[in-house]
């Protein structure tokens, strides 16, 4: 029997959703029961994906289960507002995250709920630096879930291990890394980084050595030499490598009916650029008008996801100018679909994790777009080390931030320019596509019966079991 707890987005949510649902499918008979434990207002997400992947054929599935335990009361942030991806203001989004780093607040709630479900094993969000402490009083085995993949998790670690040293360029190195080099502009860093505020970094890093092993959604062939590194270097007892969690279901018919990949249908191979920015990233108002002048200019067919919360609205006549050639999508977009449709030949991306995956196992081309957190470092490996797609920008067109605030905005002219080069039938997207292509065919070899990740599932379950079994026997 084992706990998922995952942290307060959605970007978490789901790859820790998917995750159960593998447990439960790895056993055919029954062995492993998967509980995904989240706050009232998660619980849809959950119980949503679950539904989805039912229809899509995937009957594990309907053996998860969903628990609940109550989210702290927070002065200011209105009730019901439990992810990262509801909060209206950066100010309620900065409650949401203070609340949910919050030992005091967080770990009575987290622990009753353990106690009560008594499972054989937990798989904890690094966010829950505290859980390995709740499990060793238990006897049960703690598993620390990685969604962010081992290059930026690495990446942020020896970084912090150098204590980001800047140069005179204004950039950090990242240092003990394979080649090729790795520098990363100070904007560009982490808030807690460029502050050299490392006492969470460091609990992290600290809790993943001290777990009983650590999962991550990613697969060798993707991230060998990083995931080496986790092994080799010995931060971790047991390392387990299980992605692409992502890996396209088969579509269910809801989804292929739907309009839009019903107006995909209608597109030539490669024509269509797709984009979207995850559900956390804030984009300016100025932006998004120059980005909306842009793929007009480019004349590209695009389909666009706008996060409702971005009260936005096109320059006037837009809409009607390019009503033929384009969509923006305000609600959930059937991302993983729409990926994997031979129309889309271009993905602008915010590098989530999450959607870098999704691009891996669709074959699809990226141009890189980062906004918050550690997206600036993962857009490295996909520009820099897997040469599966380009900067928006190129180097020295401009500041980039994690602050939005700080964000010079791309001009119009970039953006087309920039969407034109690389759709074009000689351009460097073509290029990427190969590449991306070429993982995309590893990326499913690798979650077939006999692949790594695979195999790597497998034989965590076995693990589990047997330290279950070794549990049981020392308190006879």
């Amino acid at each position: 029997r084992v706990l998922l707890i995952p942290f307060f987005a959605t970007s978490h949510i789901e790859p820790f959703t998917e995750l159960a649902i593998r447990l439960a499918a790895s056993r055919p008979n029954a062995a492993v029961e998967a509980t995904v434990a989240v706050t009232p207002a998660n619980a849809s997400i959950v119980q949503s994906l679950l539904e989805r992947r039912r229809r899509d054929g995937h009957n594990a599935a309907a053996a998860v289960k969903i628990v609940t335990y109550p989210f702290p009361t927070v002065d200011g942030l209105p009730k019901g507002v439990e992810n990262l991806g509801k909060a209206a203001t950066p100010t309620d989004l900065a409650r949401i995250n203070l609340a949910a780093l919050s030992e005091t607040m967080m770990r009575p709630a987290q622990e009753a709920l353990i106690r009560a479900q008594s499972p054989d094993a937990i798989f904890t969000d690094l966010h829950f630096t505290w859980s390995t402490d709740i499990a060793d009083k238990l006897g049960v085995p703690c598993v620390a879930f990685n969604v962010m993949g081992a290059f930026p998790m690495l990446a942020v670690r020896h970084l912090v291990m150098g204590d980001v040293a800047i140069d005179h360029d204004g950039a950090a190195t990242v240092p003990r890394f394979p080649a090729p080099r790795i520098r990363i502009p100070r904007t560009e860093l982490p808030d807690f980084l460029r502050r050299r505020d490392y006492g969470a970094s460091n609990q992290v890093h600290s809790m993943q050595a001290g777990c009983f092993g650590l999962a991550i959604n990613t697969f060798a062939d993707l991230e060998r030499h990083y995931c080496e590194i986790y092994v080799r270097q010995g931060y971790v007892k047991r390392a387990y490598f299980l992605g692409p969690l992502s890996l396209q279901h088969q579509p269910s018919q809801t989804i292929t009916a739907s309009r839009y990949i019903s107006w995909l249908d209608t597109k030539p191979n490669h024509s269509v650029v797709y984009l979207a920015f995850g559900s956390l990233a804030h984009v300016s108002d100025a932006q998004l008008d120059k980005l909306a002048l842009g793929l007009e200019a480019s004349g590209k067919s695009f389909m666009w996801v706008v996060r409702a919360a971005e009260n936005w609205t096109p320059p006037e006549g837009w809409e009607k100018r390019v009503e033929d050639r384009g969509i923006i999508i305000r609600s959930w977009a059937p991302q993983t679909a729409i990926l994997s449709h031979s129309a889309v030949g271009a993905f602008v991306t915010q590098c989530g994790w999450n959607s870098v995956l999704e691009a891996v196992v669709a074959g699809v081309p990226m141009l890189t777009w980062p906004k918050v957190y550690e997206q600036f470092i993962t857009e490295r490996l996909v520009t820099e080390v897997l040469r599966i797609g380009e900067r928006m920008w190129p180097h020295g067109a401009g500041l980039r931030s994690e602050n939005y605030r700080k964000h010079e905005v791309i001009p119009a002219d970039d953006v087309a320019r920039a969407l034109i080069m690389f759709m074009h039938p000689g351009g460097s997207g073509n290029v990427a596509r190969r590449r991306v292509k070429d993982l995309a065919s590893k990326s499913r070899a690798t979650m077939a019966e006999g692949g790594s990740s695979h195999n790597d599932l497998h034989r965590m379950v076995d693990d589990l079991m047997a330290a279950r079994g070794a549990s049981s026997f020392s308190r006879l």
